[in-house]
């Protein structure tokens, strides 16, 4: 069964400018999200150009660089589309040498800003999550305790974030978790003991969904801070394993 998938949370912030290089890497960073999964077919090119505020000829050339780069094909025919055959995911090398080029001061001030979205979209979703919409989160956190890999993990910790600020109802708190996402995930996962760091991160998740279960904001927003200091304590080893004169 072809999975189809509907507008991405994120779209509305393309421009008429933007280029096939800008659409790629959008798409590129709905893939990292889990937000598109390997298997699922896009939209059909005059839709997703809309949904991207750019023309068809500007989506085309985005969607032929991902095929370039072996993340999308093609097919032809009544059942034919543009399919995604592969998630992209930095390598360690990839994720050292970020880490190597910020300072701490810049990892910091970027879990500072983490701490400050993450914990206001949960005592936000405390609030204004119900009944059905708890039972899809509690899914998506299952998604990190079953992955196998660190990439795996990594998407469905994200997925986990994002769907939490879907529930906030915020659509400037959602942007935000969406770009903060595409930035910080691999630094807390990819360095770090796998095995560890997925036992941290579930545990973390349930005292996140514990409060927003019961629509205790304040304790939601205590537990998603908690959470994203691990996460911050994890990006900060791994940079001072780089580093370690620092």
């Amino acid at each position: 069964m072809v999975q189809e998938h509907g507008p991405l949370p994120f779209s509305d912030e393309a421009s008429p400018s933007a280029g096939g290089a800008a659409v790629a890497e959008r798409i590129l960073s709905s893939i990292s999200l889990g937000l598109l999964t390997v298997g699922e077919r896009l939209p059909p090119e005059v839709e997703l150009a809309q949904q991207f505020g750019v023309a068809v000829n500007t989506l085309r050339k985005g969607l032929s660089e991902l095929r370039d780069r072996e993340i999308v094909v093609t097919r032809r025919g009544r059942s034919g589309g543009t399919f995604i055959v592969r998630a992209p995911f930095p390598s360690p090398d990839e994720v050292r040498e970020r880490l190597r080029e910020s300072s701490l001061v810049e990892l910091r001030d970027l879990r500072d800003e983490q701490v400050a979205v993450g914990s206001a979209i949960a005592r936000l979703a405390a609030t204004r999550a119900w009944g059905t919409s708890i039972e899809r989160l509690a899914a998506l956190a299952e998604r990190v305790t079953q992955a196998a890999t660190a990439a795996e993990a990594a998407s469905a910790d994200s997925r986990f974030h994002i769907e939490l600020a879907v529930l906030a109802q915020s659509p400037r708190l959602l942007r935000a978790e969406v770009r903060i996402q595409s930035e910080m995930a691999p630094l807390h996962w990819i360095l770090s003991d796998f095995e560890q760091t997925r036992s941290v991160v579930e545990s973390d998740h349930e005292s996140v969904m514990r409060a927003v279960s019961a629509n205790d904001g304040t304790a939601a927003a205590v537990a998603m801070s908690e959470h994203l200091q691990h996460d911050g304590v994890r990006m900060m080893d791994a940079k001072l394993s780089i580093d370690p004169d620092l």
